[in-house]
């Protein structure tokens, strides 16, 4: 059994399979450095993984044989097993990965054949694997999302004289940069509490605290990171929610339970729409290195003003919610999904910088990297998938809107805490005398804006309606959507077919 973005013995169907073999099992986990060598790689995603590997090889000793670990390349690693053992088969989950998980995992089926050894690989959550048509996703993913269970197994049948392997330190110099912050924690115990709160206490308040940084850390479900990583499977989470739901309706009077049910279907939603991120990976993995619109490509350059993205990725950009977002990130690893969008944004259209770029830094941040969900969100913000309208938000309103005191800026931008709320969302507008009494003076002991942003969404929007009247725009939107977009609001059909897009194309949103 080879574990890899599962890791948990729930919910486990590659394990359930090679148990009702009735043979042996080696439950396996690869530290592979090729991996770690990569540029969306981080220290930080190794701490969660050490957490649930920890939990993990308890688990599996438990219940008869400790989970094996290896440090190596998965061929290699595979093929010095097989020099000792007779493996009748190898069961995994289908990773939806990246380019390089993707190219391991065709180097392993290469071997197994090779080998004359059986690889057998079972879908994870709701991402199908080659998927004839878009058109029936969502019905094939709620079935398997209305499957039942699969319940942790009573025992593991030990394999004789198999050391375990050690699993690396946190602080093994194999794995990066040192954390610049701390790490949400991992496994799957850590998983399930985060579950039992969510549904029974802070998920009260998820919908009206999605947006505000500062209130989501408390109210969303914190949930990402073991789903990311598989601490916990989608599917259970799930039927937890709905059978919350349904507790919640049998217990409370109309009123109550109609508002604890608003904040507990939007949650059902996103993890809808989690694999329906994640599916569009599967279906093009290309986009993890190409726009999904090619027409795009030549919108921006590869690489743009390296003081404009040292400055973003350092929270010095002079706009106090895009620096405090940025800094709250790099030292927790977590940020709300709407302030997620506002970096991107921020970086696509007011620095114009490239997606590609900006996405390597937001994935090493990133406890809950994810990439299907990170490589289409990055290009949906960057406005660079043709089907998707564009969202240009407005750091001044965003901040205004959801940090109106000051509280979350003031937190991470420890060097305006003494600007008075009526200039905390735009310091730069206070005078000589205002900034001397506040400690804080414009340009030495907080940078002034990067850029004019009156001035950068203008641009922005002239470059991509440029973009836009190109020939053979329209045709590849069309051909985007038929792969990748949503089917859950269909726009009527044209015979150029110019609108099946998710959104409008012709509307520019400033948020």
């Amino acid at each position: 059994m080879w574990f890899k973005r599962d890791l948990r013995l729930f919910d486990q169907a590659p394990l359930a399979a090679a148990l009702n073999a009735g043979r042996p099992v080696i439950p396996l986990y690869i530290v592979e450095p090729g991996y770690w060598c990569q540029p969306f790689a981080a220290r930080r995603h190794w701490h969660f993984i050490h957490d649930c590997l920890t939990e993990l090889r308890a688990d599996c000793a438990a219940l008869g044989q400790p989970l094996v670990v290896r440090i190596g390349d998965a061929v290699a690693v595979l093929t010095a097993l097989a020099q000792t053992y007779r493996i009748a088969a190898i069961h995994a989950h289908e990773e939806t990965g990246n380019g390089w998980t993707y190219e391991r995992d065709l180097g392993v089926q290469g071997w197994c054949r090779q080998q004359g050894i059986a690889l057998h690989e079972w879908p994870a959550n709701g991402v199908v694997r080659r998927l004839p048509s878009r058109d029936q996703w969502a019905r094939q993913r709620n079935a398997r999302m209305a499957a039942a269970l699969i319940a942790k197994p009573t025992r593991l049948l030990p394999v004789t004289g198999l050391d375990p392997g050690v699993i690396p330190a946190k602080d093994s110099p194999l794995f990066g940069a040192v954390v610049p912050g701390i790490t949400q924690p991992g496994g799957r115990r850590a998983g399930v509490a985060c579950l039992t709160h969510f549904l029974n206490k802070s998920g009260a308040r998820y919908i009206y605290s999605l947006s505000a940084p500062g209130p989501a850390e408390q109210h969303c479900s914190r949930l990402s990171p073991h789903l990311a990583w598989g601490s916990l499977s989608v599917r259970e989470v799930v039927k937890a929610t709905a059978a919350r739901r349904a507790q919640l309706d049998a217990e409370l009077c109309p009123d109550e339970y109609q508002a604890w049910s608003r904040n507990l279907s939007a949650f059902q939603s996103r993890l809808s729409w989690r694999c329906h991120f994640v599916q569009k990976i599967e279906d093009r993995p290309a986009i993890e290195f190409r726009c999904m619109h090619q027409g795009c490509e030549a919108m921006r350059p590869r690489h743009g003003d390296p003081h404009r993205y040292q400055a973003w990725a350092a929270g010095r950009t002079g706009y106090p919610l895009i620096d405090a977002c940025m800094r709250a990130l790099v030292h927790d690893g977590w940020l709300t999904f709407r302030m997620r969008a506002m970096l991107v944004s921020f970086a696509s259209y007011h620095l114009w910088l490239d997606w590609r770029e900006t996405g390597h830094h937001l994935a090493r941040q990133f406890t809950d990297y994810e990439p299907g969900i990170h490589y289409s969100q990055l290009q949906m913000q960057s406005g660079v998938t043709g089907i998707n309208s564009l969202r240009i938000y407005n750091p001044i309103k965003q901040s205004l809107d959801h940090d109106p005191d000051g509280t979350f800026i003031r937190r991470w931008v420890p060097e305006l805490a003494a600007v008075p709320t009526s200039w905390i969302h735009q310091p730069w507008t206070m005078d000589a005398g205002l900034q001397q009494a506040a400690g804080c003076r414009i340009g030495d002991d907080y940078p002034a804006p990067i850029i004019d942003h009156q001035q950068a969404v203008r641009a922005a929007r002239a470059a991509v309606a440029a973009s836009r009247k190109t020939d053979g725009f329209r045709a590849e939107a069309g051909r985007v959507y038929q792969q990748l977009g949503s089917r859950k609001r269909q726009t009527p059909r044209r015979k150029t077919g110019a609108r099946q897009t998710e959104k409008p194309q012709s509307q520019l949103r400033l948020f």
